[in-house]
Order: C-alpha cells, then sequence, then structure tokens
C-alpha cells in the first residue's frame, strides 16, 4: 500500500513513513493510492471477527489492509494492547446506546459511545493506538519525534495522555487561550511530564492550526527537530477512526443487506473524513451527516458548494468549543476525491486560492452535486439554544446526559431520519468536560469520573505565547536543544 499527497506530489509513500511526517512535502494530505474494498464475503467476515474476537481484532483487519510494513503479529499485538476493557471500561470499546423511550417499537437513533477512554472524549480512540505506533516504530528506528499540534479541547488532552512516558517522544501542543472549558484545560495543564508541553496561543484555534500548518511546512526545520503531528492531518490517526464506524454498523444491524446512517459532530471534518473512508471501501453507509454549531463553514458548503473560512474576528465562542473551528484542515481530502482526484484543482484552491481569497466556489461544477448523491454528505447546524433543548429532551425522554457536542448531532440527526435506516450519532465526549453548560440546562452537575476528582485545583504548567511562528519555534528550538 502506497500514499500520495493531495496536491500531487511525486513521491509515494510506505504507512510507517507518513506515520512519523504528518503533512505532505508540498503541504498536502496523505491518502491511499485507493481504497481497499469489502466485498460482500469480506464484510460478512469482519462481522463474525468482531462478533467472536471483539474491537482489537477488528481493529487489526481494517489497519491491516492499509499498513503492510509492520509485521502482521507486531500489527496484531499493538491492537490488542491499545483496546483493553482496562483502558476503554467496556468490552465492547465502542457499544452502542439506543435512545429509545417506553412504547417506542424501535430506537429513534443510537449513540455510538466513543468517550470511554482515559480523557473521556473520541481523540482517544485514535490517539492511543497513535502512541503506541509512535514508539513501536520509532523503536525500531532508534529515532525520536517531536510532535506539534493543534487543539481546540479534545485533541491535546488525548494526545498528552496517549504520550506521556513514552519513550524517544516529546509533544508541543498549542491551544487558543482561554477558550476551552476549565476542565479540558486542567486535564491539559496538569499533566507535569517532563515530554510534555503545553502552549496556550492569544487567538483562536484556526491560528494555532495556521502555526503547525507553517512549521509543517518549514521542511528544514521540521527534519532538523523531527517534527510530526497527531492532529486529524496525520493520515494514521484517521485511519484509526475507521474502525468504529465498521463496529457501530456491526451493534446496529443483523445482515449485511442492512444500510446505515451516521450523524458526527464536525469541526476539523477528521472524525467524519473516516466515515468517508469507510463507505469508500464498502461499508453499507447510507448518509454521512455534518453537523455543525454556529461555524458553520462545513454546513454552508455542503448546502452551496462555496467553502468561506472565517477570521479569528468572526470564530464564535460557543458552548460546543471543540468544534470553534472556521478552516477545517482535513476537508482537503474529500475535496481531493470530490474532484475525481485531481491534484492540480486541489492544490489551487486549497493551496494560492485560499490564502489569496479566502474561500472557494464549487457550486458551477457538476461535481459538486456528488457530494450528496455519489458521497452521501448531508449537514446541518445547532445553536446554543438548540443544544440547550436537546439536553433537556434527550434527558427527559430517554434519561440520558449527553454532551454540547453530541447534542449537535443530535438536533441535526432529528432533521435527518429514516425509518428504514438506523441513525447512529457518534458520541464525542463525556458531559463533564462541559459541566457549565450541562448546569444551565439541566440544573444538576454531570457526574464526574472518581480520576478527575478536583482536577480543576491541581498545579498547571503552561506557556502563554502570542500568535507568532517565530516564537512557537524558538520554544521548541530552546526544549529540544
Amino acid at each position: 500500500m502506497r500514499y500520495l499527497s493531495t496536491r500531487g506530489h511525486a513521491d509515494r509513500k510506505k504507512f510507517c513513513e507518513i506515520l512519523l511526517e504528518g503533512l505532505a512535502p508540498d503541504g498536502g494530505l496523505y491518502l491511499p493510492e485507493s481504497y481497499p474494498q469489502i466485498d460482500a464475503a469480506a464484510l460478512t467476515r469482519l462481522r463474525e471477527v468482531w462478533q467472536s474476537q471483539g474491537y482489537a481484532a477488528l481493529a487489526f483487519e481494517v489497519l491491516s489492509l492499509y499498513i503492510d510494513d509492520i509485521p502482521r503479529d507486531d500489527l496484531l499485538a499493538l491492537c490488542r494492547k491499545t483496546y483493553t476493557h482496562e483502558v476503554f471500561g467496556t468490552k465492547e470499546i465502542v457499544p452502542l446506546k439506543p435512545l429509545q423511550a417506553a412504547g417506542q417499537a424501535q430506537p429513534e437513533m443510537y449513540l455510538e459511545a466513543l468517550s470511554n477512554g482515559p480523557t473521556l472524549a473520541f481523540k482517544d480512540m485514535a490517539m492511543q493506538l497513535l502512541g503506541n505506533l509512535f514508539e513501536y516504530e520509532l523503536a525500531r528506528r532508534g529515532e525520536a519525534l517531536n510532535i506539534f499540534g493543534a487543539t481546540s479541547g479534545d485533541t491535546g488532552s488525548a494526545a498528552e495522555y496517549a504520550m506521556r512516558g513514552k519513550k524517544g517522544v516529546r509533544v508541543f501542543m498549542t491551544s487558543p487561550n482561554g477558550r476551552m472549558s476549565p476542565f479540558q484545560q486542567a486535564q491539559m495543564f496538569s499533566l507535569l511530564d517532563e515530554n510534555i508541553h503545553n502552549i496556550a496561543i492569544e487567538g483562536v484555534f484556526d491560528d494555532c492550526q495556521d502555526i503547525v500548518k507553517a512549521v509543517s511546512n518549514d521542511l528544514d526545520f521540521k527534519r532538523q527537530y523531527k517534527i510530526g503531528t497527531v492532529n486529524s492531518i496525520n493520515w494514521a490517526r484517521l485511519l484509526a477512526q475507521v474502525v468504529y464506524y465498521f463496529a457501530g454498523y456491526f451493534q446496529a444491524t443483523q445482515s449485511n443487506d442492512q444500510k446505515v446512517s451516521f450523524t458526527v459532530p464536525s469541526g476539523n471534518f477528521g472524525n467524519v473524513c473516516a466515515g468517508h473512508v469507510a463507505r469508500m471501501m464498502g461499508l453499507p453507509i447510507d448518509r454521512l451527516v455534518v453537523a455543525t454549531n454556529e461555524n458553520d463553514v462545513l454546513d454552508e458548503f455542503f448546502r452551496t458548494g462555496i467553502y468561506r473560512v472565517r477570521g479569528t474576528a468572526d470564530t464564535h465562542e460557543t458552548s460546543s468549543p471543540s468544534m470553534d473551528i472556521s478552516k477545517a484542515s482535513n476537508f482537503e481530502r474529500f475535496v481531493f476525491d470530490l474532484l475525481e482526484r485531481d491534484a492540480a484543482q486541489t492544490k489551487a484552491i486549497f493551496g494560492e486560492g485560499l490564502s489569496r481569497q479566502g474561500f472557494f466556489d464549487l457550486s458551477a461544477d457538476p461535481r459538486f452535486a456528488q457530494a450528496a448523491t455519489t458521497y452521501g454528505f448531508d449537514s446541518g447546524r445547532s445553536t446554543h439554544a438548540d443544544r440547550l433543548k436537546t439536553i433537556q429532551q434527550v434527558f427527559a425522554t430517554y434519561g440520558v446526559m449527553i454532551d454540547t457536542h453530541t447534542a449537535d448531532g443530535v438536533k441535526v440527526a432529528k432533521a435527518h431520519l429514516n425509518p428504514q435506516v438506523p441513525m447512529i450519532v457518534l458520541e464525542t465526549a463525556l458531559p463533564i468536560k462541559f459541566a457549565a453548560t450541562i448546569v444551565e440546562a439541566l440544573g444538576r452537575q454531570p457526574e464526574r469520573p472518581a480520576q478527575f476528582e478536583g482536577i480543576e485545583a491541581l498545579p498547571k504548567r503552561v506557556q502563554v505565547m502570542k500568535a507568532d511562528v517565530g516564537l512557537v519555534k524558538a520554544y521548541i528550538q530552546q526544549h529540544c536543544d
């Protein structure tokens, strides 16, 4: 299996090369040259693997279709080490929760619980594997890696918890100063491990993401300081997320003749892009519904064909802060497929076009209609008022407490229900991470896992910095030289 850049760079690379690299040399994102195809017999076999051997074995089967430069026994061992009852709290790892009231013949929809990991957010599903993959490959090479990332809330803590204490790995994580929930900030900033560095940027998430991309595009600096990434621009992370679409499908269906739909709370497009990959492989997905908050760049595109990034001043600070993103860096992968893998056009619109104009417009391109028809995408938008109402309704009707991002998903999913097709909403975090909004909606505190009691009062270590690439580079140099 070889990987190419969405912007047409001539190199074709193996999995372990791009695992440690992040962006391609031309600024593009890596994708496989073609998606492995799952026919009916293979889908039946994967269902049997899920039912008899569980999530770790399913992960191995899916990942091994894309990874041929790690011995199969080693890859299986890495999957078994990662996806355990001890780490994720359940045998199923990603159990489905039916939202079904008394008297209802069938569930209105399902929640796929992706938030049982160490940091209570779906990012753990991929990050725990990534930490083990990094440690394995770095040991094989006798090398070290400096992970440089950006987070709007959950990626940072998931990465830091996965990488803390790992041999040969340092983490430099940027986040928008003061724009995460107190719980999210405490999760990250209270980690005092020597290999963990938190940098709070005075700005919004997109400023952090721009700095990460600028450093990744400085090839000399990247090579000298061995910079890698754990953001969803890293293909390995997105690939790990493909697995839970298969697990959700197998739990919601009895046979491969059935289809399901997924609604995915979306900011940076990585989570739902994994669903796109699963659908391209042949998983019987009917619709992929993109749920945004007030920062509705993605919803606007799927409605109009216009992708229009917002500046810092126009990026709303919301009660679902992990989606306060106005420049979805992972979106380029889908658009590359939508444009029939035309690397030149992809480079033109995501490279020069966006930086010069701040938008691109595919509304007149006949291929835009295929986003809905061929690729199955729908979208919708949720606001703070919607969030509160949805949290209240789900709790009153089903006795289930959901976080603010999952509430965005449930609200948007309701507009796209089909009684013939089960709808699965990806639960992205536990409510405790956004306690203030839960209290506003329900008048009560969400349950707090015992290991996080008093986390906000712990000592913290964080460096506050202006949104300046030079300052961040100097900080990395200082802690690496």
